[in-house]
């Protein structure tokens, strides 16, 4: 949580217009020393 203000900023710069939904949630550590974890969703419509 110590950098989630520089996170922040590099979501809002990087999806500018619509914004995905995500969810934050501290941990005490990842495994094998991560800095965060992301977990997404795609979409791809039916032609």
């Amino acid at each position: 949580m110590d950098t989630f203000g520089t996170f922040n900023t590099a979501y809002v710069e990087g999806f500018v217009t619509s914004r995905p939904a995500r969810s934050t949630i501290g941990v005490a550590s990842l495994p094998f020393g991560g800095a965060v974890e992301i977990e997404a969703w795609a979409f791809k419509p039916l032609r």
